[in-house]
């Protein structure tokens, strides 16, 4: 078991070999964006037909609500080209949803009552009844206002070339599979230890409107203050989305999900998916003939576990997550804690994304020892502490349960990626990644050019409210895209893909050949490890840690 290091400890220099090797990862982006009325309340119109067949178009689609947008880039080495296939998603997605806009922030506004809230739709196939069944659960479950709050997944891996690499160069004689999958899953222990850095930085979301402090009905909206009289924020805020009102689940805080091996990871989240729960036993799976929800077990399915960072393989037809894990390790690392950046047309700057992709590598190469519940329990603590009260100069956090002031913290992590920058910089005379790095030192430095402080600074001088400030935005954005040219190659091979996704679900739909319910009996009968069957058997080992990692989203599923 490898040491864990404190803050003030230096990473290991990268050596030579596998430096040229680091340039290649693959970067894409996830983004979640509400269609929204030009009042700012949440459409109430169907998926657009224009934008093709949410279940099966491979860029377009839709999260938990059938207003609730998901942009997909392919995966890609050039973070330049990433982001620019982002806003070309943007340019096209404008010009096909009439008068509508695209919400230029992560919480929700306008009237968020459950039936102001739709659950997305996906046609008449076997695998389209269960996504929607699934979001009927999560309603049933949490309400969908928690469902409808949007924000950015940044996706990262390494290519083969440097796993090969490293490999030797660490002398391992494990097969290369079993290598991966254990140092993504160090990478995955560093970012959620680190996580509370990105909430900081990109944070952009330190208000809320009362409209949904009033629908998510939490014991936290006290905790806020008035800015207006339709507005509520915390002053020192940087992302209420990732704090209790936003991602608050008490029932998915009774289990804790080991990141310490894959094997762990699934065993424990396989057994969630498998153990009832009295308070959703009491909901029913159906009432008539009427599905409610999938089953009542603590999940539904595995992706309604929240964790800030995920591992992921690509499923195929039919498979679960965790049998893709199980089978195939892991492929990527998904970071899902980014909010949406009010400030930015596509929600997310080329900036961000240089330095999640060094954050990522630097968090690959730290030492990390296994986590423990009480390690558990300060990581989730410092990312609630963050995320409420990050900008508070006075702020410390926990780091292996010594008290560190954010500052401190955040500038020498900062200081040990600046190897990791220059080597992702590539001779470029740029030095976009450095010039990336040395912007968050500035936004360290200097709390108020944060984007949550931002925001808070333009709604004081303009004398807006929060639904005021992103409607603004959402307007403008959506203006600008509109206006902007989309290259004609581009939009007809997007053209292409709207026809091949309606042709896709029409054919999913004329060629089920079992009824649904075998369908589903079909789907929860496989098990994601053999092995692991003797530990499903045991009881569930639980954690008092914050209910910050009981998030549930639609996505994927």
């Amino acid at each position: 078991m490898s040491k864990q290091l404190s803050c003030s400890e230096r990473t290991t220099t990268i050596d030579e070999s596998l430096r040229p090797l680091l340039i290649h990862g693959l970067k894409g982006i996830e983004k979640e964006s509400l269609r929204i009325n030009r009042e700012g309340s949440i459409s109430l119109s169907p998926h657009p037909v224009q934008l093709g067949a949410a279940l099966t178009h491979q860029s377009i689609t839709t999260d938990y609500s059938e207003a609730l947008l998901e942009l997909i880039t392919p995966a890609l080495s050039d973070e330049t080209e990433m982001l620019d296939s982002l806003t070309d998603l943007h340019k096209y997605v404008c010009a096909n949803i009439d008068d509508e806009l695209l919400l230029a922030g992560s919480m929700p506004v306008g009237d968020l009552r459950d039936p102001a809230i739709p659950i997305a739709e996906y046609g008449s196939s076997n695998v389209g009844r269960m996504k929607h069944i699934y979001r009927q659960g999560l309603s049933y479950r949490y309400g969908r206002c928690m469902q409808a709050i949007a924000g950015i997944h940044f996706n990262y891996s390494l290519p083969e070339a440097f796993w090969l690499q490293y490999q030797h160069f660490m002398k391992s004689a494990s097969d290369l599979q079993s290598f991966t999958t254990q140092a993504y899953m160090r990478m995955i222990r560093n970012l959620q230890r680190y996580g509370w850095l990105i909430l900081y930085l990109f944070g952009s979301s330190p208000a809320v409107s009362k409209n949904f402090l009033d629908s998510r009905n939490s014991v936290y909206s006290r905790t806020l203050q008035e800015f207006d009289e339709t507005s509520c924020y915390k002053p020192f805020a940087t992302s209420l989305r990732m704090s209790e009102i936003g991602y608050l689940n008490p029932v998915q805080s009774m289990f804790h999900i080991s990141f310490n091996s894959l094997e762990e990871y699934i065993r424990d989240l396989s057994k969630a998916t498998m153990i009832p729960y009295l308070g959703y036993e009491k909901i029913g799976i159906k009432a008539g003939n009427e599905y409610r929800q999938l089953n009542t077990n603590f999940l539904q399915i595995e992706n309604e576990y929240y964790t800030s960072v995920r591992p992921k393989q690509p499923t195929r037809s039919g498979e679960r997550p965790l049998q893709a894990l199980g089978s195939r390790g892991i492929q990527y690392v998904e970071i899902r804690s980014v909010d949406v950046d009010v400030f930015e047309p596509a929600g997310i700057a080329l900036e961000t994304t240089r330095f999640l992709e060094a954050l990522s590598l630097f968090c690959l190469f730290q030492s990390n020892s296994w986590h423990d519940l009480k390690q558990h329990t300060e990581i989730s603590n410092n990312a609630l502490l963050v995320a409420n009260r990050g900008r508070d100069p006075k702020l410390k956090l926990l780091d292996n349960r010594r008290e560190v002031p954010l500052r401190q913290w955040a500038l020498m992590l900062c200081e040990q990626m600046q190897e990791i920058c220059e080597i992702l910089d590539n001779g470029n005379a740029d030095i976009p990644y450095t010039c990336a790095l040395h912007l968050q030192i500035e936004k360290i430095r200097h709390p108020e050019l944060t984007a949550s402080a931002r925001m808070l600074t333009v709604m004081r001088a303009q004398k807006m409210s929060i639904t005021e400030l992103v409607l603004q935005k959402s307007q403008d954005y959506t203006r600008y895209f509109r206006n902007a040219a989309l290259d004609a190659a581009i939009k007809r091979n997007f053209d292409l893909q709207v026809k091949a996704s309606l042709a896709q679900q029409k054919q999913l739909e004329a060629t089920d050949e079992i009824p649904f319910d075998q369908y589903l009996s079909n789907y929860f009968s496989q098990n994601t490890s053999a092995r692991l069957l003797d530990e499903f058997r045991k009881p569930m080992q639980t954690t008092q840690a914050p209910a910050r990692n009981g998030h549930v989203e639609a996505h994927s599923q």
